[in-house]
């Protein structure tokens, strides 16, 4: 994107050296990657016999506990990103406001799977049959 507004720029108002564009570009596509590997750098999750623990973050720390007395449902999914590389997510979907849902990335898909038939059962032993 910065590398077609820089292009512009250089067509319509600046003659810029040609090295520039493809420079942003590059620029750019560093900074993306090296934020994306930052945010996912620093991803835990552990389960206890009372709840989900997930820890995130790395400019800002968000520590979050799921009991399992509130979990409605758990799903496992795959986006297309996500099955180009092998891996698999599992979203934990909780009782409350919109948006109360947890996701635990970067998990082989029968990790994906094991993580959420384990939820299932704690969450049924939590709180009963109905649970989920």
């Amino acid at each position: 994107m910065l590398a077609v507004i820089s292009k512009t720029v250089d067509l319509l108002a600046v003659d810029l050296p040609v090295w520039v564009p493809p420079a942003v570009f590059v620029s750019v596509l560093t900074v993306g990657v090296g934020l994306a590997v930052a945010r996912y750098r620093v991803w835990r999750y552990e389960v206890r016999d009372d709840a989900l623990y997930l820890e995130r973050g790395v400019f800002t720390r968000v520590r979050t506990v799921v009991p399992f007395v509130r979990l409605q449902h758990v799903d496992s999914s795959r986006g297309p990103v996500e099955r180009l590389v092998g891996l698999a997510s599992t979203v934990v979907y909780t009782a409350g406001s919109r948006g109360a849902d947890v996701t635990v990335p970067g998990l082989t898909p029968e990790g994906a799977d094991d993580l959420r038939e384990r939820l299932k059962r704690l969450a049924i032993r939590a709180e009963g049959e109905d649970a989920v």
